[in-house]
């Protein structure tokens, strides 16, 4: 820890980031770079509401608000929610398990990189001819005859940050299956640690189909196939089936940890041990499987039969159950507990109505008949954004208050997040709330501007005001992070009080190592039982000795970076060849493309042959250094 006390210079902070494989370090990387992509989003959803908040507008032209919309929704699902839960993830979870770092290091920040650079290359279609306008699902029928390079964008950038992700799942599954202290059984795990495991399970299983979608893409835009080209003999529907086979699992990688991060602040500032743990870990994994078997709820309209309708729509139904148990499980932990209302309850409690709204409405759609009328309106669009802003944003701004300290070792101003909090409840329930009678007074989404007269007006201006709302409640946001930074006022272990797993066991900074001795866990909430028992010193169940590390690498950064050149040296090579589908919008044929395309393949494989044949052996952390960490922590606790 004396190591981290010492000032050093800005460039080796920043090489030291750019060369990490310290868990705790990629989660402030994965906060930074999933935050600085969620502020695009945020600011793409304005764009939305300007132009929609009176009719007949002209603010954004038609092509325009569909580049937008599908920016909006690419950009907050897969470039802003899951890597901003990936944040706490990695701060949170290897703590959690009592573990010294994640199953493979080197890995887990190739994974962070690969994210990285696949959401800059997806981004900088912008200024390259024009961003992908075939919506965020990208469906075939519409994204094969998108013209220009906006699509072709879409399918390499997702590919390369899909790629970083299942990396990520790969790696948590190992962590936590492998990396338990000694005591921790599966039933004695965090729900936090519960919800990542399944979390990553499902990135495991659903990301391949994404990635055989996107190649399909690829191959019909680049290189002439026919996969989804009906008159070649193609099934665009294919298409569907492959992303929503991903699609619906991904609501779940998204609600999943969010459901854990809740299930954490109940248990805190309850004051008490979460209510039945083992139906909440049942429902966990049953919700999991369940994410699997209700695909085609989202293709009710396009003709599969009645009976696949019927069955897709009892499963939809049936996911509610396992669901409604958290609910009432939640309810029943703040039953009779010591409840303090920090700025993560707050969001906790607003959580449990607003999350139960989209599912109600949820329930709504999985009734075929009625899907047939809501499907493509306005209906469908507040459902999600219920579930997924009233769910995992909820959940992201409630972590990002629980954990700072945890990462930062300080903690955000809390008049100034309860204020953020107020704020964009209200906002949130403002836009989406009313956007339900949109869709059954027959807004249709996607469409650029609507006819003054159509009764639309009013809700349509008390949406874009709820959206506006939310952005002030994100600057003021932003403000609190900046102020927390500049004061840097210092904060202990255990800064909440009241914290009952492992994470919060830790002195604060935690050191680089995690750990100067694996604890020994006697029981769920293991911190917890310490505290009655013990003190709050945790038993160690190793002597002090010294313990292997690994290295830093720049190889993770170095092979992200041949992907990313990769990337536009295919997308400019095929697309002016005569097979590729762009070549009828006239896209030059690029002499240099090929060469762009080679360097890149031969930066990333030589990363790979240079990581293969380098001894990295990593170094130990030696027991004098753990003996003079632990004496100041002593000297440290003497003086307070």
């Amino acid at each position: 820890m004396a190591a981290t006390a010492q000032k050093r210079s800005a460039w080796s902070v920043i090489w030291d980031y750019l060369t990490t494989v310290d868990h705790k370090k990629i989660a402030i990387l994965y906060l930074m770079g999933g935050g600085f992509f969620f502020l695009l989003g945020g600011l793409e959803a304005m764009l939305i509401r300007i132009q929609l908040a009176v009719p007949n507008n002209d603010f954004l032209s038609a092509g325009m608000f569909n580049q937008v919309i599908t920016m909006h929704g690419t950009t907050m699902i897969f470039l802003a929610a899951m890597p901003l839960l990936i944040a706490f993830m990695n701060a949170v979870v290897p703590l959690q398990i009592g573990a010294r770092d994640v199953a493979f290091p080197f890995l887990n920040a190739l994974g962070f990189w690969v994210f990285f650079f696949g959401g800059v290359f997806l981004n900088l279609s912008w200024f390259l001819g024009g961003a992908p306008d075939a919506g965020w699902t990208s469906y075939a029928s519409l994204a094969i005859d998108s013209p220009g390079h906006g699509v072709d964008f879409y399918a390499l950038g997702l590919q390369i940050t899909g790629a970083g992700t299942l990396m990520t799942g790969i790696n948590f599954v190992t962590t936590i299956i492998t990396m338990r202290a000694p005591g921790m059984t599966f039933m004695r795990m965090p729900l936090m640690t519960w919800t990542t495991l399944v979390a990553a399970v499902l990135i495991v299983f659903a990301f391949p189909p994404l990635t055989i979608a996107l190649f399909l893409l690829i191959f019909d835009r680049m290189f002439g196939s026919n996969f989804f080209i009906v008159e070649a003999g193609g099934n665009t529907i294919i298409w569907e089936h492959f992303f929503w086979i991903f699609g619906h699992p991904e609501v779940y990688i998204l609600i999943l940890p969010a459901f854990g991060i809740f299930s954490e602040i109940f248990s805190i500032f309850a004051r008490k041990r979460l209510f039945g743990y083992s139906s909440m870990v049942f429902a966990t994994v049953l919700i999991g499987f369940f994410g699997f078997m209700v695909w085609a709820h989202h293709m009710f309209t396009t003709g599969l039969g009645a009976t696949a309708n019927a069955i897709f729509g009892v499963a939809t139904m049936a996911i509610a159950i396992p669901t409604g148990i958290k609910i009432f499980n939640w309810i029943l932990t703040i039953w009779g507990g010591s409840i303090k209302f920090t700025t993560p309850m707050l969001y906790a409690l607003a959580f449990i109505p607003s999350f139960t709204m989209g599912g109600v409405t949820g329930i709504m759609l999985a009734t075929v008949p009625a899907d047939y009328q809501f499907h493509d309106t306005y209906f469908v669009v507040a459902h999600f954004h219920y579930v997924i802003v009233g769910g995992t944003v909820f959940a992201i701004l409630a972590g990002l208050h629980l954990y700072w300290p945890l990462m930062f070792n300080t903690m955000l101003n809390e008049r100034l997040g309860k204020w953020t909090f107020w704020l964009f409840f209200t906002g949130f329930h403002l836009t989406f709330l009313i956007q339900h009678w949109l869709g059954l007074w027959g807004m249709p989404r996607r469409v650029f501007t609507y006819l003054d007269g159509q009764g639309y007006n009013l809700a349509n201006m008390v949406s874009t005001i709820g959206a506006v709302l939310m952005a002030v409640a994100t600057l003021i946001l932003a403000y609190n992070i900046v102020m927390t930074i500049v004061r840097n006022e210092r904060v202990g272990k255990d800064p909440w009080g009241d914290g009952r797993t492992l994470e919060w066991s830790l002195p604060l900074p935690v050191p680089y190592y995690n750990f100067a001795q694996i604890p020994l866990i006697r029981g769920l909430d293991a911190y917890q039982i310490e505290k009655e028992e013990n003190n709050g010193e945790m038993i160690p169940s190793e002597p002090l000795d010294d313990f292997h590390m690994p290295n830093n690498s720049f190889i993770p950064f170095v092979m992200s970076f041949g992907l990313f050149v990769t990337g536009f040296g295919a997308l400019y090579f095929a697309s002016g060849k005569d097979w590729a589908i762009n070549a009828v919008s006239n896209m030059p044929v690029h002499d240099w493309a090929l060469y762009v395309l080679i360097a890149g393949l031969a930066i990333t494989f030589i990363s790979m042959g240079v990581r293969s044949w380098k001894d990295d052996l990593g170094y130990y952390v030696k027991k004098e250094e753990l003996e003079r960490d632990l004496a100041a922590l002593e000297e440290e606790r003497g003086a307070n």
